[in-house]
């Protein structure tokens, strides 16, 4: 890795993991010597953001056994130990497959300086892009993002608005109508205190694919990110969409896998 996305690298893992914030309401962030984790209702995200770069072998079995001992005790039966390719011990992903952790699939860490992007929005004939205003474009959303990706939205659904409802400075939602059907929806969680933004989404309909409608998405919320002062964009990627992304000049910076656990 290069010295600049070394720096980067350890800059995020500094602003956005080891001092984490809540990243919706009715949430906390929770820190041990050894893990910073969120804690929140059954429909939001819970899991382990951050361990610390000290956890040796000896103790790393006994740390992960008491987060599954933590979230037993608040009653959830599921959360994410949410690890990084350069997370330590190197074994950490064996040892939470043997705790009973499930893996899911990789994502690449990708992140770009802001000022770096364009925000020149092309958009192909018929389409156009609006913010989200209210409940019913939350329905919109969660529409498009069922048609793109065929899985279910409800625990999103009941994120988005919460975020709507009572923190709407921390979050923009995004749509891409043609006529009055979504094609494709993306959202910004913006984390005051740190230099970062994040992009989530992005699923467009298979009709609708390949014409620019993602990267449109993606211009538009840099556009945003900038008016607002944000340094970064950061991006958990998808085998899909990680290549369009490095050609608008995002940087691979680790792999992040969720490693699920779920009592039975």
């Amino acid at each position: 890795m290069n010295p600049d996305h070394a720096a980067l690298l350890a800059l995020f893992d500094r602003e956005m993991r080891e001092h984490a914030r809540p990243d919706g309401p009715g949430v906390r962030v929770e820190r041990t010597s050894d893990v910073v984790r969120q804690v929140g209702a059954a429909d939001d995200w819970n899991g382990v953001v951050w361990s610390a770069p000290a956890l040796d072998p000896a103790r790393a079995d006994a740390v992960i056994a008491a987060q599954v001992a933590h979230y037993a005790a608040l009653g959830h039966g599921e959360f994410e130990w949410k690890l990084y390719a350069h997370d330590r011990p190197a074994d950490l992903a064996q040892r939470l497959l043997a705790a009973g952790f499930e893996a899911e699939e990789p994502e690449t860490l990708l992140v770009a300086p802001v000022a770096e992007l364009s925000t020149a929005v092309e958009l192909p004939h018929g389409v156009r892009l609006r913010t989200v205003r209210d409940a019913a474009d939350v329905e919109l959303m969660a529409r498009a993002h069922e048609r793109a990706f065929g899985s279910d939205w409800s625990r999103l659904r009941h994120q988005v608005l919460a975020r709507l409802a009572e923190d709407p400075d921390g979050f923009v939602g995004v749509l891409a109508m043609v006529g009055d059907e979504p094609v494709s929806s993306a959202r910004m969680e913006l984390y005051p205190g740190t230099g970062f933004a994040g992009l989530w989404g992005g699923g467009t309909v298979e009709a609708w694919r390949g014409r620019g409608v993602y990267r449109a998405l993606v211009a538009f919320r840099a556009r945003i990110a900038a008016e607002r002062g944000y340094r970064y964009l950061q991006v958990d990627a998808s085998g899909m969409s990680s290549p369009i992304l490095q050609r608008l000049g995002f940087a691979a910076l680790s792999t992040t896998t969720p490693y699920m656990y779920r009592s039975h």
